[in-house]
């Protein structure tokens, strides 16, 4: 089979954001469409691991906020590459609250959908939710939305790993190539394109100048967007 096939499906890139029992959480998707007009109804997919799951089941909203083509990776990399179980998501990013009491998104978006959820299929590794607009805004109508194709070759970033389109970089030739014609001396950060340095380490992450990767510690995170040590490919 041929994965980088699965990278010429279209994409965009959204967070969907809801709150449950006053916590408030979300996640970057890459699954979010329009499936009816009248009346108008979305759908997204979301995996069973992420927490954010079964707080839209508790709930039974969530928003959708989608992401314009600058968005930073500092965004990205949060609501990504970092778990919900671990920080406040929410803590240093611009939202407002919807008329559902669900938290929208209002950074790096170019529109956003509150919505109600009316049916949930399960999907195996994934829950399918429809769902009911119940309040939209377009937020900045001449902004270019963020594209999944986009941020994989230009941004030369990955879907992380509870993506419905997550493929594991060892099935990639390209990455396979990368991997085992290296010295070892460089690591890239998939989530962002991010390069270690060894001689230049990373002084605000506690990491010296001069340690090789492989000596980081494992629950190091990358200093730009966040993503785990795992999220790296050595060069």
């Amino acid at each position: 089979m041929d994965y980088k096939a699965f990278f010429k499906l279209s994409y965009g890139l959204y967070i969907i954001s809801t709150e449950s029992k006053g916590i408030k959480n979300g996640y970057v998707a890459n699954t979010a469409f329009q499936v009816t007009a009248q009346p108008a109804q979305v759908a997204i997919s979301c995996n069973k691991n992420n927490l954010t799951c079964g707080m839209m089941e508790e709930s039974g909203f969530f928003s959708i906020s989608v992401l314009k083509q600058e968005a930073s990776q500092k965004l990205l990399g949060a609501f990504g590459y970092q778990s919900g179980k671990d920080i406040n998501k929410f803590e240093h990013v611009a939202y407002t609250t919807g008329k559902t009491g669900v938290p929208i998104v209002t950074e790096d978006a170019v529109a956003w959908f509150e919505c109600k959820i009316v049916t949930r299929v399960d999907a195996g590794t994934h829950v399918l939710f429809i769902a009911e607009v119940v309040e939209n805004q377009l937020t900045e109508p001449m902004a270019v939305p963020l594209t999944y194709a986009y941020y994989h070759e230009v941004k030369k970033a990955f879907a992380p790993k509870n993506a419905p389109t997550y493929v594991d970089e060892a099935l990639l030739d390209t990455h396979q190539e990368e991997a085992s014609g290296a010295k070892g001396l460089k690591a890239k950060c998939l989530a962002c394109a991010h390069i270690y340095i060894p001689e230049e380490g990373d002084p605000e992450g506690g990491i010296a100048a001069g340690t090789p990767f492989a000596d980081i510690p494992d629950d190091w995170v990358c200093p730009v967007c966040g993503a785990t040590k795992d999220m790296f490919i050595v060069l």
